[in-house]
C-alpha cells in the first residue's frame, strides 16, 4: 500500500511504499479523520501521530466521509457533495465510492501529520516550502496581518517578484472604495 503523507506545517508531501501488512495493521478498521500512531511503520516515524484524510481502493474509487463501511457503494450525488463535480446545473449522478473505513483493499492511503515525532523525515519535515500566493480578498488580508478597519489593505498585499524590475500583486476583491460607494448610491 502507498502512504501519501502530507505535512501542512511545511507545505510538503511525500509518498511511501509499504509492502509489509503487519506494519499497516493499526490503520485497519479505523475511520477517516481518526488519529493513528505511526510507531508501527518504522523507526523513522517514531512519535508521529497521523490523521487519516482519505484514500483510493485498487480500482481507483475514492473514500467518502460518512459512509460507515469498508466496501463500495453507489450513491446519488448532487452539487456540493464531495467526490462529485457538477457538469450541468441541477444535474445529479449515481456514482460508486468507497466507504470511510480503512481496509486491506486500498491502493493508497492519505495521511496528514498532526503531531511531529523526534526524528526528521527527509523530504517531508526537514524543509519548508512557503505558499506561492498570498490572499486576494480584502477581509482575508486583514485577517492575515491583524489589521483594523481603518488600516489601508492596499499596502499589505503580498507581492510576488518576477524579476529584478517587475513585481506582481493580485487585484484586491471586496475592497470598499469611494468609487464603489458612489456606484452603489447611483444604482439604488
Amino acid at each position: 500500500m502507498k502512504l501519501n503523507i502530507a505535512n501542512p506545517a511545511g507545505g510538503l508531501q511525500k509518498v511511501f511504499e509499504i509492502d509489509d501488512d503487519k506494519k499497516l495493521l493499526p490503520f485497519y478498521d479505523k475511520r477517516m479523520s481518526s488519529e493513528v500512531s505511526g510507531d508501527s511503520l518504522g523507526d523513522e516515524f517514531k512519535g508521529y501521530i497521523f490523521r487519516i484524510s482519505g484514500g483510493n481502493d485498487k480500482q481507483g474509487f475514492p473514500m467518502k466521509q460518512g459512509i460507515l463501511c469498508n466496501h463500495r457503494v453507489r450513491l446519488l450525488f448532487k452539487k456540493g457533495m464531495s467526490c462529485f463535480r457538477e457538469r450541468r446545473k441541477g444535474c445529479r449522478k449515481r456514482k460508486s465510492v468507497r466507504g470511510c473505513v480503512v481496509g486491506p483493499d486500498l491502493a493508497t492511503l492519505s495521511l496528514v501529520i498532526s503531531k511531529k515525532g523526534e526524528a526528521e523525515i527527509p523530504g517531508l519535515t526537514d524543509d519548508q516550502r512557503p505558499r506561492r500566493l498570498g490572499p486576494k480578498r480584502a477581509s482575508n488580508i486583514r485577517k492575515l496581518f491583524n489589521l483594523e478597519k481603518k488600516d489601508d489593505v492596499r499596502n499589505f498585499v503580498v507581492r510576488r517578484e518576477l524579476n529584478e524590475k517587475k513585481k506582481k500583486a493580485p487585484k484586491i476583491q471586496r475592497l470598499v472604495t469611494p468609487a464603489m460607494l458612489q456606484r452603489k448610491r447611483y444604482f439604488r
